[in-house]
């Protein structure tokens, strides 16, 4: 068998192995081992040409040891004999002392300084760089031009096989990205729930794109689902929700993230922000909800107050209505505390001061009123009964009792214990009156607990009941 049917052989051998497969690291790996073994060379080096950045990088590699503590070899087209031989679109051979011409470039993990000769062609279809391939001796060798015409031909097939596998690979690229994306419109959208949906999104991020760690970031810094741990390298892409930033969505790798999976991201990072958006309507609408609950519920407590009164015989009008004034005030006291916390919780001390002198302020009483609050937490609904009882009581030691009042708040035990006491004339017999009606009401029915009125240097009423 002469050369040229030799050649031949090769070259449909060459194809048959690159078009065997549309994987594309699996034509990277064929091409290499059948390039070397046309040519008869000690090693065979593989790039692949990324348009985005304008440079090649090494996809397989034969004869030579590539070491894996480092990244993979990468040069920009015109850098190297190989990325000179993309520049000029021609072969470029040096049959002796390679890695001392001019143009050599080195790479820690790659030897090929090592090998004498070289040659480098590159991987074009139909004028258009899809990569570059070169043949390495390790002793010195001329290539014949029927050899440079047999790896540039090599060459051409081999294009074609890689516009393949390219297709192959964005195709079976796509459908991840498909099935990604509806795993997380589905938790997004079953899930009513901010923190059910982060977590649902943060899994499947890292699932799409094989991450070592991934985490959503809020706006207020606070980290949702943190998941695996950081590596090499990271990106940061926005959560935007109607040109508003609400937060970031965080992944790392080990490797380079490519542009296919940067845009993954970016798509999955628009469903976070829905995500988070849709979670916080929910959560605004329940809060709605329960406001007007509350709302209703109030105004209905109000409504009957005002009928006990109305009921009353010999009732002051004017006193009436003052005191109704208090009674509302108090009920808006907890709703702003309410408010500002943002959750279902009232500090009692602060809920208590506040009371004490709106109502000092409003009777214009100049009675010495005192303090001795603790901290303590206490449900909303629970908070609304203690203001209208702390109220009533407040108001009677100031209009009955002494010049010095005295009010306590403590916990123990899973008990709240309030105290408003004067040194006044104190309390005859159990106390009667319209303001006391509602106070025991209010004690039994929503506190659930128990009020002791007693006559210590003055009244001491004594307020106790159950977290």
């Amino acid at each position: 068998m002469n050369e040229s049917e030799r050649h031949l052989q090769l070259l449909t051998e060459t194809t048959e192995a690159v078009n065997s497969s549309l994987d594309l690291d699996e034509v990277m790996t064929l091409i290499a081992r059948k390039v070397a073994e046309a040519l008869e060379a000690d090693a065979c080096f593989v790039y692949l040409y990324e348009e985005s950045g304008d440079a090649l990088t090494l996809r397989a590699t034969f004869g030579a040891q590539l070491g894996e503590e480092e990244r993979k070899p990468r040069m920009r087209i015109g850098e190297g004999l190989t990325g000179s031989s993309a520049a000029i679109r021609q072969p470029v051979m040096i049959a002796e002392g390679a890695n001392l011409d001019p143009r050599f470039k080195a790479f820690k993990n790659l030897p090929e300084g090592e090998y004498e000769s070289i040659l480098a062609v590159p991987i074009l279809a139909r004028e258009k760089l899809e990569g570059a391939l070169n043949v390495r001796t390790k002793r010195p060798r001329k290539f014949s031009k029927a050899e440079i015409d047999l790896l540039l031909a090599i060459a051409g097939q081999v294009a074609q096989s890689i516009q393949h596998a390219r297709l192959y690979e964005q195709a079976r690229w796509r459908v991840r990205e498909l099935e990604a994306l509806a795993r997380i419109s589905e938790a997004v959208s079953e899930s009513l729930y901010v923190e059910e949906s982060l977590e649902a999104i943060v899994k499947t991020t890292m699932q799409a794109v094989a991450a070592s760690g991934a985490a959503v970031v809020l706006e207020d810094g606070r980290i949702a689902w943190p998941e695996g741990e950081s590596s090499d390298y990271a990106v940061r892409i926005p959560l935007r929700w109607r040109g508003r930033q609400v937060g970031e969505l965080v992944c790392d790798k080990d490797t380079p993230f490519s542009d296919e999976e940067r845009t993954l991201l970016t798509s999955i990072a628009h469903h976070a922000a829905v995500a988070i958006e849709h979670g916080r309507a929910v959560m605004r609408g329940v809060l709605a909800q329960e406001i007007h609950h509350r709302v209703k519920n109030n105004l209905q407590t109000v409504a009957s107050l005002l009928r006990l009164h109305a009921n009353a015989e010999n009732v002051d009008a004017q006193q009436v209505l003052a005191d109704s004034v208090n009674r509302i005030l108090a009920i808006a006291a907890v709703h702003e505390v309410l408010t500002k916390r943002q959750d279902d919780d009232v500090e009692l001390a602060d809920l208590i001061e506040r009371l004490r002198i709106t109502i000092v302020q409003g009777l214009g009483s100049p009675k010495s009123v005192s303090t001795q609050l603790e901290p303590v937490s206490l449900p909303g609904n629970q908070a609304t009964a203690l203001a209208l009882v702390f109220t009533e009581l407040l108001q009677n030691a100031i209009e009955h009792g002494g010049d010095a009042i005295t009010i306590e708040l403590s916990q123990s035990e899973g008990a709240v214990h309030l105290t408003v006491a004067d040194n006044g004339p104190g309390i005859s017999g159990e106390g009667k009156g319209i303001g006391l009606e509602i106070v025991r009401a209010l004690v039994k029915d929503e506190l659930f607990g128990k009020l002791e009125l007693r006559n210590e240097s003055g009244l001491r009423a004594e307020l106790s009941f159950p977290l």
